[in-house]
């Protein structure tokens, strides 16, 4: 299943109000607050290709406090185990 990592600038303030928001889609899976120079980090799965840009588009990047959004499209992952 296809998935992206989006980092998301948002206006001052507005993290948790948008971090709300976007944990409410589908196609979220993990959603978090962080420090540094994104407000956000969000991990999304979707069916295709095209979905993904769907959601990122139409869904994420259109939320009225969302600034800009770094999107990366994972080619391969690996997991470890803790």
């Amino acid at each position: 299943m296809p998935e992206a990592l989006v980092l998301i600038n948002t206006e001052i303030g507005a993290e948790d109000e948008v971090l709300a928001q976007i944990k409410s889609i589908e196609e979220v899976k993990e959603v978090y607050i962080v420090y540094g120079i994104y407000d956000l980090f969000a991990k999304i799965e979707a069916e295709s290709v095209e979905k993904l840009k769907d959601v990122i588009s139409s869904k994420i990047r259109r939320l009225p406090k969302v600034k800009s959004t770094i999107t990366m499209i994972v080619v391969s992952s690996a997991s470890s185990s803790t």
